[in-house]
């Protein structure tokens, strides 16, 4: 990612979303239901039904670009009644693609080791 982290603002979308929408069904989804402006360089984030997916919806000044995360192994969150849509910050969305929680410091997935 290319841009100044301090400077960055992250909007997390607090409901499930279809895991095959794209460009133009996650810029609906910041405009209509976030009220917000995807065009202004930030970042928004949406998740899964089953929280084993996030993608990233980012305007680069030249087009879209959108990330995507799929956990072979555990959730990003176990429960959707606590997500709320709102803005966070650069580093709880790192936290979030690595599967720790904020609140107690905690992977939510553990690595199997292979033989």
């Amino acid at each position: 990612m290319f841009f100044a982290e301090a400077r960055v603002r992250v909007f997390i979308y607090g409901q499930p979303v279809d895991a095959r929408k794209s460009y133009d069904g996650l810029y609906a989804l910041a405009r209509n239901e976030m009220k917000q402006d995807p065009l202004s360089g930030h970042l928004f984030c949406f998740i899964n039904r089953r929280a084993n997916q996030i993608k990233v919806l980012w305007w680069d000044r030249s087009g879209f670009c959108v990330w995507s995360k799929r956990l072979e192994q555990g959730r990003f969150f176990s429960d959707w009644s606590q997500i709320r849509s709102s803005e966070t910050d650069w580093t709880h969305l790192k936290l979030l693609l690595e599967g720790v929680e904020p609140k107690s410091f905690r992977k939510r997935f553990s690595r199997v080791p292979t033989a």
